[in-house]
């Protein structure tokens, strides 16, 4: 089983080979390739190699899936005895992709 743990958008992801992730909108257009070099950790059968703070020679190859709007989180404000009361929304900008191959 090979697996890596990454760094994206400043968050950490363990993915394998195959796996979808949705993480924040990329700037790539879908259908397009891009590499991560920011890998933490890789597992690679036995071989276990641990980055300090980054594997070095290590890269994920991950393919754009789609861009997408996340759930509408909804978001009140409130001031007690003066009738105040706002009520937003947000979406989230998302992009859905695939990882192709994990290189060591």
């Amino acid at each position: 089983m090979k697996y890596a743990v990454i760094k994206h958008g400043g968050t950490q992801y363990l993915v394998s080979e195959g796996d979808q992730l949705v993480v924040n909108r990329l700037a790539e257009k879908e259908g397009e390739k891009i590499k991560i070099n920011e890998v933490l950790l890789l597992v690679n059968e036995d071989k276990v190699t641990l980055g300090k703070p980054l594997v070095k020679e290590a890269s994920v190859n991950a393919k754009i899936m789609k861009h997408f709007k996340g759930e509408k989180v909804r978001v009140a404000k409130f001031k007690a005895k003066t009738g105040y009361r706002r009520v937003t929304g947000f979406r989230s900008q998302l992009t859905l992709i695939e990882v192709e191959k994990i290189t060591a």
